[in-house]
């Protein structure tokens, strides 16, 4: 996310630190890699400069964030941590961790992210630079509908617009769950406090949002809907998720 807010002149050091437990597919649980949300983070932060706050701009980070993930699966051919290292993140035996440095690994992941960040500044632009036919009215994530739940800054929800449906409607680990751990991030942050990156570490948002009665960390499980379907189908779908989660579910600040 640095490098491609710096591509853009506009670096958000609080934001982008408060990304880093993103990192390893979400605190190394091998789910989508951590370039994706945190591109998907930047283009929202460049469709707040162009739009402000409300629904056009989250509308445009969406879709900015379908085109991130479809250019990432491009490049990388899997778009989860864990596919693309071949690693268990979450019980990692000695032997693939071996197998994983022998290969290369960290430099082929080096390379990705070096790749990746002019790619993801492209397609951001291009899609930021697509005429959209319609605006909705209303917001239209529940990324974003749960940060301005919670009272989050305008800029913020627009950022996290483009996490919902698993980043960009793509179906995997929930949108909420990665918000929620980057507005933690971010209170941590101003608060004067240190993020760490333990991967035995239990995470209270990821805890929380297991035991949610409405919640799956899978995105369309949590919404009851397949990734395929059409993207209004979805859309009304997380609007629906967004209002059940502010009725049953703690306000992210709390969590």
């Amino acid at each position: 996310m640095s490098v491609v807010d710096d591509l853009f002149d506009h670096p958000l050091k609080i934001e982008e630190h408060a990304a880093m437990p993103l990192a390893g597919g979400i605190m190394g649980n091998g789910y989508q890699c951590g370039m994706l949300w945190a591109g998907a983070l930047a283009a929202g932060a460049q469709a707040y400069r162009h739009h402000g706050a409300g629904a056009r701009a989250e509308v445009e980070a969406l879709l900015a964030s379908q085109k991130l993930v479809e250019t990432f699966r491009a490049r990388a051919k899997e778009i989860n941590c864990a596919e693309i290292t071949e690693l268990e993140w979450k019980k990692p035996s000695g032997g693939q961790v071996v197998k994983f440095l022998a290969r290369g690994g960290p430099i082929g992941c080096f390379r990705l992210a070096a790749d990746y960040a002019q790619i993801a500044f492209d397609t951001i632009n291009n899609a930021l630079d697509e005429q959209q036919l319609s605006t909705p009215a209303q917001p239209v994530s529940c990324t974003g509908a749960a940060g301005a739940e919670d009272g989050r800054l305008e800029m913020h929800v627009v950022m996290a617009a483009g996490l919902a449906g698993g980043i960009g409607l793509s179906g995997g680990a929930c949108g909420v769950l990665g918000a929620a751990i980057w507005f933690r991030g971010i209170n941590t942050l101003k608060d004067g406090g240190k993020l760490s990156f333990d991967l035995g570490a239990s995470s209270p948002e990821m805890e929380r949002f297991r035991r949610a009665p409405i919640m799956n960390l899978n995105a369309p499980a949590s919404l009851g809907a397949s990734s395929r379907m059409p993207p209004t189908t979805r859309l009304m779908c997380m609007r629906a998720a967004a209002r059940k989660s502010s009725k049953r579910w703690p306000p992210l600040a709390r969590i």
